[in-house]
């Protein structure tokens, strides 16, 4: 499975509104407040925040990869965020996040999700990556920048 196959341009946000992890997560996560493959909205936004409480999935470098597991997903979903400024995301490095990948997997299916996780952690420790991203004008210009990325990788 490729993030490219999960992640589609109605699900990136070009700049987001947030200024904090919390309100960051939920933004992306209501994105899908009309969309079929979710159950209940409530339940994953509880997920992935159970999951952020663990451990600040700001992992460095000015992105975090939110996540979480549940059974109120039909599939696997994923967004993409952008905030320029920045958010205090209490990452691990202490800086502000510019980059903000969400995945949210169903119980069911741990090891696309454990795959998919490292996959985009891969591709999100690329520094030139981060700055495409960064400095892509709009969310299908973002989406070309996973695609492209995605070329180099074998499938999982």
């Amino acid at each position: 499975m490729k993030v490219s196959e999960i992640l589609s341009k109605d699900f990136i946000i070009e700049e987001l509104n947030s200024t904090d992890k919390e309100s960051a997560i939920n933004e992306l996560i209501d994105l899908f407040k009309d969309d079929p493959r979710i159950i209940n909205i409530e339940k994953v936004k509880q997920a992935v925040l159970e999951r952020e409480k663990i451990m600040s999935t700001g992992v460095g470098k000015g992105f975090a990869i939110p996540h979480g597991k549940t059974d109120s997903v039909k599939e696997i979903i994923a967004a993409f965020g952008r905030k320029k400024d920045g958010i205090d995301y209490e990452a691990l490095d202490g800086n502000p996040v510019n980059l903000i990948f969400l995945l949210v997997g169903k119980d069911t299916m741990i090891s696309a999700h454990i795959k998919l996780l490292s996959r985009i952690s891969r591709m999100m420790n690329k520094d030139d990556f981060r700055l495409r991203l960064l400095n892509a004008k709009d969310s299908e210009e973002i989406m070309n920048v996973f695609l492209e990325e995605e070329k180099s990788y074998l499938e999982i």
